[in-house]
């Protein structure tokens, strides 16, 4: 397979695959390309940022309002959760009722003997799998 990446002001970014098959690879490319567009936009005091998907840690609600955590903040958003549920690819996933995390930031599970499971992230976020998730959260980390 041959790559060309031309770096030009003039023309709107674009990704053009030519194959001659469709294969993991190519979607995969799709999906990276697909993802990295989409842009969600945050309030944090009187400032309107975008925030880009990889950036973000986890989706929560508090206190009746949707945040996003990033690395070091947390944007309140105007949608709701569902809304952001159906924008965002598989690299989220939801873990209860008020909580979306991306799978690439965990930091780690601690499982407790009744049963639960709490996740950390990478910047401090803990937030527990509700038993109805459970399933679906272990089959998007590998675990099933």
């Amino acid at each position: 397979m041959k790559c060309t990446t031309i770096i030009s002001k003039a023309r709107e970014e674009e990704v053009l695959i030519y194959a001659h098959e469709k294969t993991d690879l190519i979607s995969e490319i799709e999906r990276i390309v697909l993802s990295s567009s989409i842009e969600i936009i945050g309030y944090s005091n009187k400032n309107i940022i975008k925030l880009n998907l990889n950036e973000i840690y986890c989706f929560a609600i508090e206190a009746n309002k949707i945040f996003a955590y990033t690395k070091e903040e947390k944007f309140q958003l105007k949608q709701r959760l569902y809304e952001i549920e159906s924008a965002i690819d598989e690299k989220f996933v939801k873990i209860n009722q008020s909580c979306i995390i991306n799978i690439n930031k965990i930091e780690r599970f601690n499982a407790s003997i009744a049963g639960t499971l709490l996740v950390i992230l990478k910047n401090g976020y803990k937030d527990y799998v509700s038993r109805r998730q459970m399933k679906s959260v272990k089959e998007r980390i590998g675990l099933i």
